[in-house]
């Protein structure tokens, strides 16, 4: 085929999770459920900060984002979705630029969100490590900046990912074996040399995983060499609550980032990049706010006073 002849595909059809029928409406109704349980978990969260004054805080301030981002997260991909388990095979179908538009927005809150863990690990060493410099190692004006800076490396990482895949050539073949235009089932379509491509996801990728990664270990090393100085058992015991959602929630997202993207595309099937999908996805954004609410005395005790007052 000629180079001229760009981009022949106008459209994509989307496979979706899986092509059997009696699985459609079953999977329907569990991710409507996911999906309505993330937006309510997230909404509720953030309506909780915004209200209880003791909550405007730097940490909280961090939350307040990391759940806008899961519900903005959840939202790029979950509406298609639904809709396409109760639709027919033949409805399955996104446009070329939507399909291109989906994968950025899903770059950007993905990588927005690697930055907003990784400020909130910065917090929660200078609460701990540097209680007396707090207040001013975390003023408001630092806050904005670490959020501003977040966004800012989401916006040039999306970018990078997107125009990297505007540049590929697809031909003939138009089915995503995905239920989103994810960069990996993109690469596959693609009648091109996607060397390169395959380099620059692995090169940005690798960026957005490995420093952040590196930048929370490196924090949580310093706090555990803290904690471990601090002689009373309660005062141990108060330090590593203030973290353990914190390291519970990088854990789960982190490590399932770098199982899909930290190894050559060639090495994952789209089958188990699907389960690995569904996992940081669907899963992430609805349990961010259960770790934070269940794990934390000060959310825990502004939702208890918010529901008591409303049944007085």
């Amino acid at each position: 085929m000629n180079m001229e002849n760009a981009s022949s595909v106008t459209e994509f059809i989307l496979m979706g999770l899986t092509e059997q029928p009696k699985l459609q409406l079953p999977l329907f109704f569990l991710f409507l459920l996911n999906y309505l349980v993330t937006g309510l978990g997230n909404l509720c969260l953030m309506i909780l900060i915004c209200l209880k004054s003791h909550l405007h805080t730097p940490m909280y301030f961090f939350l307040f984002n990391l759940s806008f981002i899961d519900l903005c997260y959840s939202s790029v991909f979950n509406p298609k979705m639904l809709m396409n388990f109760i639709s027919k095979r033949n409805k399955n179908i996104i446009s070329y630029m939507g399909c291109m538009t989906q994968l950025y927005f899903f770059c950007f809150f993905v990588i927005s969100e690697c930055y907003v863990l990784t400020s909130m690990s910065y917090d929660r060493y200078v609460a701990i490590c540097k209680p007396l410099l707090y207040n001013a190692a975390m003023s408001p004006k630092v806050c904005s900046s670490l959020m501003l800076g977040s966004y800012l490396m989401a916006f040039s990482g999306a970018m990078a990912h997107t125009g990297c895949m505007l540049r590929l050539t697809f031909c003939d073949v138009n089915t995503i074996n995905h239920y989103f235009c994810d960069i990996l089932p993109l690469l596959e379509l693609s009648c091109t040399s996607i060397y390169v491509s395959e380099l620059e996801v692995f090169i940005i990728g690798g960026i957005n995983i490995i420093v952040p990664s590196l930048t929370i270990f490196v924090s949580y090393g310093l706090i555990l060499t803290n904690i471990l100085h601090i002689s009373s058992t309660e005062g141990r015991s108060k330090a590593f609550s203030t973290c353990s959602s914190h390291i519970i929630a990088v854990s789960l997202f982190f490590g399932s980032g770098a199982f899909m993207y930290l190894k050559p595309p060639s090495a994952v099937s789209m089958d188990e990049g699907k389960i690995s999908s569904v996992f940081y996805t669907n899963m992430i954004p609805m349990m961010n706010p259960l770790i934070y609410s269940l794990r934390n005395k000060d959310v825990k005790l502004a939702l208890r006073k918010t529901l008591s007052r409303r049944q007085f």
